[in-house]
């Protein structure tokens, strides 16, 4: 349900509200929040509410420290796990300077804009996400380890399976925040998990991702386990996607799905650096169905971006690269402006490619170029790149870029 400010201020007085939390996260998608009380709901509405942000990573120093969050009423939703009675509740937030100006490192406010330019070319965006996690047991000081909490496999049921509770849990509770699930199932590595849910336009889809990581980490913590979303969180076993679906609509045609491809394929590599972000990123590239080069095909899960078998709605295109540790409002507005690309620029797009990547010989993979192997790799990628310069701002690329 979309909420206005009076509906939130009636909401929270008539709901037993006592703690409204105002959420947005640092450039690499960590999410943070500021707690106030109902009494502070009218001037954060009206002015916003002031945090200190020289600690939040690229958000400026102790000299220009203060910055102001201002929640928007549309994405109010309480925490079901939470007490009954004094119930909380959150929103997501813009950011501002002190004079209102809105600020150019907030990334949720990045995607607002990739978003705007796709509107004003006459498209719509609309992405699924598809996020896999691994269950973990705790110690005896319910510190994380390195034990799966099962030994299952893919799509196998319990007993074998003991995530099928967790995740449960999990599906119910996105479905009391308005989240709707799709499907769930246990993955391939032992202990791993996938909840896949419908597809919205780019803003929701960004929030819902951010909202899912946090309802499997307080589920699994609510169950003694530890959810794990690292790219590689066990050096032999399948690592950790973050499956991105893509796709679009025109104002006055259908799209031209082709152009639209050809540019996140030609940007697919300068991109890497904000799609798996961390070093152990790239352990989980070009192993157990992570790609490895910039190629597409139709139904074929050894590649970057597969064409997955549907029509109509539900027609589109599934990159497989990013991991979970990539910040989701960047990585949408990256492929929103990368798609843009394609079309602005009548790019070509390469043939499919119909066989087995991984079983594939050096013969038939020499035409295809590498997506970047290490972190340092990737940086030098991005930063050589004026596409990512252009969209990207410079402090954004610095800390993605510090060694």
């Amino acid at each position: 349900m979309n909420y206005s400010k009076d509906e939130v201020m009636q909401y929270v007085a008539e709901e037993d509200v006592k703690f409204i939390r105002l959420a947005f996260c640092d450039v690499f998608g960590k999410q943070k929040n500021i707690s106030i009380m109902p009494d502070e709901l009218p001037r954060a509405f009206e002015c916003g509410i002031a945090f200190d942000a020289s600690a939040i990573a690229g958000f400026g120093d102790e000299a220009h420290s203060d910055l102001f969050l201002h929640p928007e009423p549309e994405t109010l939703t309480w925490l079901p796990w939470r007490p009954e009675h004094g119930k909380v509740v959150r929103m997501f937030c813009s950011i501002t300077y002190p004079d209102g100006t809105p600020f150019e490192y907030d990334t949720r406010g990045l995607l607002k804009k990739a978003i705007s330019d796709a509107e004003n070319a006459g498209y719509t965006f609309f992405f699924g996400a598809e996020q896999e996690f691994y269950l973990m047991e705790l110690d005896e000081k319910n510190n994380p380890t390195k034990i799966p909490y099962d030994n299952a496999g893919y799509m196998d049921i319990a007993p074998e399976d003991k995530g099928e509770n967790v995740r449960r849990e999990i599906c119910l509770t996105l479905e009391q925040m308005g989240i709707m699930p799709e499907s769930s199932h246990h993955e391939e590595g032992p202990g791993q998990n996938e909840i896949d849910f419908r597809f919205s336009d780019a803003l929701t889809a960004a929030d819902n991702v951010m909202t899912f990581q946090t309802v499997v980490k307080t589920v699994a913590r609510r169950n003694g386990l530890f959810a794990d979303f690292s790219p590689k969180p066990l050096p032999d076993t399948a690592g950790n996607g973050f499956h991105i679906n893509c796709s679009a609509k025109a104002k006055e045609s259908a799209p031209n799905f082709r152009l639209l491809l050809s540019g996140i394929l030609e940007k697919a590599i300068p991109m890497t650096l904000f799609l798996n972000p961390r070093e152990d990123s790239y352990k989980r590239l070009g192993q157990k169905k992570a790609p490895k080069y910039v190629s597409w095909g139709k139904e074929n899960r050894s590649q970057l971006i597969r064409i997955p078998a549907a029509e109509g709605e539900y027609r589109r295109a599934e990159l497989r690269s990013p991991d979970p540790t990539a910040n989701p409002y960047i990585a949408f507005a990256l492929l929103i402006w990368a798609g843009l690309y394609g079309i602005k620029h009548n790019k070509e797009m390469p043939e499919p490619i119909d066989i087995n990547v991984y079983k594939a010989d050096e013969e038939n993979l020499r035409y295809l170029h590498k997506l970047p192997g290490s972190l340092e790799e990737a940086r030098q990628a991005a930063q050589n790149d004026d596409f990512i310069k252009k969209y990207i701002p410079k402090a954004i690329l610095d800390i993605y870029c510090r060694k």
